[in-house]
């Protein structure tokens, strides 16, 4: 079973602000969110599901957002999951559309997404995000260097 994104406008969620109405539209992480394919990816790491029953696979671009940001910032997952949960930039670029108290996954499920995508489709996505990072200027070559 593929991953359904959440897409559902905010109609329930009347009295909250969105997190595009919040945050500074001209932060890296906003200008980053943008320029990255969300649908191809969907479609490339969604390929690894299959039609079993069974719990429902998280949101593509939850989980990918979390990579980049786990590999960009150099992260463990206990400080990726407990920056997302205060970082409205993080929940941004993950495609939240409001602001989330709590990480919607178990802390494990990012170990286990890592092993299903595997280690060549990580290494893309981690180099497509690079590039498009550099491509928006949001960071620069000399940034990657050891």
């Amino acid at each position: 079973m593929r991953p359904k994104e959440r897409r559902d406008g905010g109609q329930k969620d009347l009295f909250k602000s969105r997190l595009d109405q919040i945050v500074n539209l001209d932060h890296v992480l906003v200008k980053l969110s943008k320029q990255i394919d969300w649908d191809f990816l969907e479609k490339k790491f969604g390929a690894v599901y299959d039609d079993d029953p069974g719990r429902s696979p998280l949101p593509t671009r939850l989980m990918a957002g979390l990579a980049i940001l786990k590999y960009t910032h150099n992260l463990s997952d206990e400080v990726l999951c407990e920056r997302w949960a205060e970082n409205p930039y993080y929940q941004l670029f993950c495609g939240e559309e409001f602001f989330q108290h709590a990480l919607p996954l178990d802390r494990s499920s990012l170990t286990r997404w890592r092993h299903r995508m595997g280690e060549d489709k990580l290494t893309a996505l981690m180099q497509e995000s690079l590039a498009t990072a550099v491509r928006v200027e949001a960071a620069k070559p000399a940034d990657f260097k050891a």
